[in-house]
């Protein structure tokens, strides 16, 4: 289940910034009859409580396009995934580390997070004079936008670095004149404001269609996550231990987390970006694109990998990981070169075909690309494994095990020990390796704690491919290399 985005229409589309600011706002014709866009304005769409909460909308599809493509910058580059079939597509070029700077994915990706940007400061910008009397849910349109707009310039620096720092719409003239803002300081006036306001406007629950929807635990969990990336271990151990509070816990069982036909908003959920079946371009592609194209597989799963998109084939290495009993491992890495069916025969894949898969996003999908499998951006054991590592980094090992040995148990391998922060901190960082493998977070991860290089130096990795080139297309656009500058190496 979804948020409710049925029937959503795009009222207002219009360029506002040359570096791909595009503002727009959308609302279900439930809620609002549609006006001829030649006798609207924009302060006309943002009034009752509907009117933003549909407008908000908006800036989740907008992430809900991004984050089909979210993978190619978050796992492909790391050492658990390779592109075994196709070779000249943009994530096999991200895991080579071939991607250039006119690579189209580059250019999609930037203008797709804007795009949240700018709705969520649309927003906000229409908001600030509707008192809470004539909007009851003010603070939770607040929260929500705020929330999403952290999210999407903390994805955006993880990425690109120095980025454009816009809290507010632009006029075009406005936009040509846009430095990138250092990532520290983005980190300081926006992510990390964004999410401790989100976090103390938001509900900590919804019910009905608004299931889906950022909640004050998630804007906790996703700053946990920043103050790790900005190794401020302290912060991040007091708003992680506060998470542990809320309520959440992990599923008894593993393979649920990727059960499709169960409801995804389980006591181990905190915060998904939302995809549906059957709604039109709802769906992700996240089913088919990671399966391989045999009709063997078909059979088996009902799925098959799209022709020439095969992708995300886990290595061998990676499998090899796992502990035999570790109920992970099956449902993380299928078996190599095929699967047993029913039967308990072993059929082997044909050799043209990707020979590793993951199951994590393998569901019923009746059309190709319009598959109900969430992109999971936080989750429960995801926030345990956090507040381990921060309690680690801060001299509290033993109780950092005890976090750590809570996930354990429920992959059903034996607790670890160990009073040594150094064996600790690798003991966790292996942990998370296997708990959330194609999940969005093992290239950031080897990222932030300073083992990218090292790692994957033998993949072909040099030493400023920590981010990815800027689009072309953003710094010809802009055309001032004193205020918006490509990234070093990629000139």
């Amino acid at each position: 289940m979804t948020i409710n985005i049925k029937n959503i229409s795009r009222l207002v589309c219009r360029l506002t910034c040359a570096v791909a600011l595009i503002g727009a706002s959308a609302c279900s014709n439930d809620f609002i009859d549609i006006r001829p866009e030649s006798s609207t304005t924009t302060d006309l769409l943002y009034q009752t409580d509907g009117d933003f909460r549909d407008a908000i909308t908006a800036v989740y599809t907008a992430l809900q396009t991004q984050y089909d493509d979210f993978w190619i910058f978050a796992d492909v580059p790391g050492e658990d995934v390779t592109q075994e079939v196709v070779k000249n597509d943009p994530w096999y070029f991200a895991d080579v580390f071939a991607m250039q700077d006119n690579t189209p994915v580059l250019a999609t990706t930037w203008s797709n997070y804007y795009v949240a940007i700018t709705r969520a400061n649309l927003v906000l910008h229409h908001i600030q004079n509707i008192d809470a009397q004539s909007l009851p849910q003010r603070d939770r349109h607040i929260g929500e936008s705020r929330f999403l707009r952290a999210l999407a310039y903390f994805d955006l620096v993880r990425i690109f670095g120095a980025v454009p720092k816009v809290t507010t719409p632009l006029t075009t003239e406005e936009a040509y004149n846009l430095p990138r803002e250092a990532a520290e300081n983005v980190y300081r006036d926006v992510i990390i404001p964004d999410l401790l306001d989100a976090a103390e406007r938001l509900p900590t629950a919804y019910g009905g269609a608004d299931v889906g929807r950022a909640t004050s635990g998630a804007a906790k969990a996703l700053l946990g996550r920043v103050y790790l990336t900005i190794h401020d271990f302290a912060k991040a151990e007091q708003i992680l231990g506060e998470v542990t509070t809320l309520g959440y816990a992990l599923l008894p069982n593993y393979d649920d987390l990727f059960d499709y036909t169960k409801d995804e908003h389980h006591s181990e959920y905190i915060f998904d970006i939302e995809y549906e079946e059957g709604m039109g371009n709802q769906g992700s592609v996240f089913t088919h694109r990671f399966m391989p194209n045999s009709s063997a597989m078909a059979d088996h799963y009902g799925i098959r990998g799209g022709e020439l998109a095969e992708t995300f084939s886990p290595t061998p290495a990676l499998r090899a990981l796992f502990e035999p009993e570790d109920k992970r491992r099956n449902v993380t890495v299928g078996t190599t070169g095929g699967f047993t069916n029913s039967q308990g025969d072993f059929v082997r894949l044909p050799a043209a075909t990707s020979q590793n898969y993951t199951l994590k996003y393998v569901t019923s999908v009746n059309l190709v690309g319009d598959s109900r499998a969430n992109w999971k951006v936080i989750r429960y054991a995801d926030v345990l494994l956090m507040y381990a590592e921060a309690l680690n980094e801060n001299g509290k090992t033993p109780e950092a095990i005890e976090q750590l040995n809570l996930v354990r148990h429920r992959a059903g391998v034996q607790p670890v020990a160990t009073g040594n922060r150094d064996e600790a901190r690798e003991l966790i960082y292996r942990e998370r390796r296997l708990e959330l493998s194609f999940e969005g977070h093992r290239w950031f991860d080897l990222v932030r704690t300073g083992r990218a290089f090292e790692t994957l130096q033998p993949l072909g990795m040099q030493s400023f491919m920590t981010l990815f080139p800027v689009p072309l297309s953003q710094v010809q656009i802009i055309n001032n290399p004193a205020i918006f500058p490509q990234n070093p190496g990629y000139n």
